[in-house]
């Protein structure tokens, strides 16, 4: 079944995710898909190619690697939060230099893993990548660390709390 914006407009489950992956997967273009459909206008199917991305292993999203700023100002700019986690989920297995670093990004990380408002996978999501964006420079790493220090943790779930942990620990890679 080929892959297209109607189908991708459908609700599906895990395994429909899976199958997504494997049909992207066959094709081997994971590039011309994600430019295809993950910026669509409709967040049902953003989210849905998304999803089928986050299938992927490590090592297959590598030539995804040139469009890490656009999935960046995908998570920054969508109004939709599962388009937002599952994109920063994509940012956080592509790599990143010192020339990566977008302060406004950092920013948005920064924002959005202490706001207790904010979905937990949000959270701790953008806890990793303030780490892994900090740990650039010291000086940023020790602002996060103060950052984490003064949260009210009591505030937040336990994957937020998990992620907070290992990086204070120094267990956080």
């Amino acid at each position: 079944m080929a892959i297209t914006e109607e189908r991708l407009r459908q609700s599906f489950s895990e395994g429909g995710a899976q199958e997504i992956y494997q049909e992207i997967k066959a094709g081997g273009d994971f590039v011309g898909f994600a430019r295809r459909f993950v910026f669509d206008k409709d967040y049902r199917v953003a989210r849905s190619a998304l999803w089928g991305l986050t299938k992927a292993e490590k090592s297959e999203l590598s030539p995804l690697q040139p469009m890490l700023n656009d999935f960046i100002d995908l998570a920054m700019q969508t109004e939709n939060s599962s388009v937002r986690r599952l994109s920063l989920n994509l940012v956080e297995r592509l790599a990143m230099t010192t020339d990566d670093l977008r302060t406004d990004f950092l920013d948005f990380c920064l924002d959005h893993m202490a706001n207790p408002d904010e979905f937990p996978g949000i959270q701790a999501v953008c806890m990793k990548l303030a780490h892994r964006m900090c740990q650039f420079y010291p000086e940023l790493m020790d602002e996060l660390k103060r950052t984490l220090e003064a949260m009210e943790i009591d505030y937040y779930k336990p994957a937020v709390k998990s992620v907070r942990a290992r990086i204070l620990s120094g267990k956080m890679k």
